[in-house]
C-alpha cells in the first residue's frame, strides 16, 4: 500500500467517514491513477478533468460523477494540500436533470405485500422498508431490541450521516414482525443473513427479495426498493404530515431534501383552489 493511500486511509478514518463511503472514496482516486498508470500526484489538472470527462462518456451518472469529484477534491486538498477554493475551479461538480422520486400506490403495495411475498420474513422485510421509511442499509441493520412496542417507535442506529433517530411503528408493522419472529426466531439481527445467522442481511439479498417479489406482484420497477422509502414519504405527505415531521422520520439533513415530495403528492396538488374559481363564482353571484 503506497503512503499516499495511507494518508487517504487514515483521513477518511479520523473524519468518521461510513464503510460505504470509505470504499467508495478510496476506489474512485486509485481508478483515476489506474487509468494513467501513474501516481495521482503526478498528474495534471488537464489529465484530471480529462479522466471526469471520460467518466461522463461512458455514461456514468452525475452523482456517480459527483461522488469522484468529492473523493479526488477532498484527496487533493487534505492529502497533497491544495486550495479548497482552486480544487472547485479544477473539479467542478455537475449539474444533473432533477427528477423527482417515483412513488407506488397504496393499493399496489398492498399487492406486493401479499401476492408478491410467499415467505413472512420476506414480506416482514418490505413491510419494514416501507412502513418506517428506511433506506435499505438501516432496515439490513435493524436489531431486534430496536423494535421499541412499548413506545410504538423504530431506533435506527447510525443511519446515514452516521445519526441516530427514531421512526414511526405501525400496529400492523409490529403484528407482522411478531408472527416473523415465532416463526423465524432472530438472534441478533432483525433480519440476518440466514436463518440464525449472526450477520445482518447484505444489500444484494434485499434487493433480491424486492425484484421477486415486484415480478410475482406483476408490478413495474420504478426505481429499486429504495422506491419504497418514497412512496412512505409521499403517503405520509398526501395524509398532512408537516414537512418539520417528516424531516424526522427520514433522517434528512436539509429541509430542502424533504420538501422535494411536495413535488410528488398529487392529493395535494388537487387540494389547491386556483384563484381563477373565486373569480368565476364571484361573477356569477351577480
Amino acid at each position: 500500500m503506497s503512503p499516499l493511500r495511507q494518508q487517504y486511509i487514515r483521513l477518511l478514518t479520523l473524519r468518521g467517514y461510513s464503510q460505504r463511503t470509505h470504499e467508495s472514496y478510496i476506489s474512485a482516486v486509485a481508478s483515476l491513477s489506474g487509468h494513467y498508470g501513474r501516481s495521482p500526484a503526478k498528474l495534471s489538472d488537464e489529465e484530471i478533468q480529462n479522466y471526469l470527462i471520460e467518466l461522463g462518456r461512458r455514461g456514468l451518472s452525475f452523482s456517480t460523477i459527483n461522488v469522484a469529484v468529492s473523493s479526488l477534491r477532498l484527496f487533493y486538498g487534505q492529502v497533497l494540500g491544495r486550495p479548497m477554493d482552486e480544487l472547485k475551479e479544477v473539479l467542478p461538480r455537475r449539474r444533473g436533470v432533477i427528477r423527482r422520486p417515483k412513488v407506488y400506490a397504496r393499493e399496489e403495495l398492498r399487492k406486493l405485500f401479499l401476492e408478491g411475498c410467499r415467505s413472512i420474513a420476506h414480506r416482514a422485510f418490505l413491510m419494514t422498508v416501507y412502513g418506517a421509511g428506511l433506506r435499505l442499509s438501516e432496515a439490513c441493520h435493524l436489531k431486534v431490541r430496536h423494535v421499541e412496542s412499548g413506545r410504538m417507535l423504530l431506533r435506527v442506529d447510525q443511519g446515514k450521516g452516521r445519526k441516530d433517530r427514531y421512526t414511526i411503528l405501525s400496529l400492523w408493522l409490529l403484528e407482522e414482525l411478531r408472527a416473523y419472529y415465532r416463526q423465524e426466531r432472530p438472534g441478533i439481527w432483525l433480519f440476518p443473513a440466514r436463518r440464525g445467522g449472526d450477520i445482518p442481511m447484505i444489500d444484494g439479498t434485499a434487493q433480491k427479495i424486492f425484484y421477486t417479489a415486484l415480478e410475482r406482484a406483476g408490478l413495474p420497477n420504478r426505481g429499486g426498493i429504495h422506491c419504497l422509502r418514497h412512496s412512505f414519504a409521499t403517503h405520509l405527505m398526501e395524509d398532512g404530515v408537516d414537512l418539520l415531521t417528516l424531516k424526522m422520520l427520514l433522517g434528512h439533513s436539509h429541509f430542502s431534501t424533504t420538501a422535494g415530495y411536495l413535488h410528488v403528492s398529487r392529493k395535494r396538488l388537487a387540494a389547491v383552489r386556483s384563484p381563477l374559481d373565486e373569480i368565476v363564482e364571484a361573477g356569477a353571484k351577480l
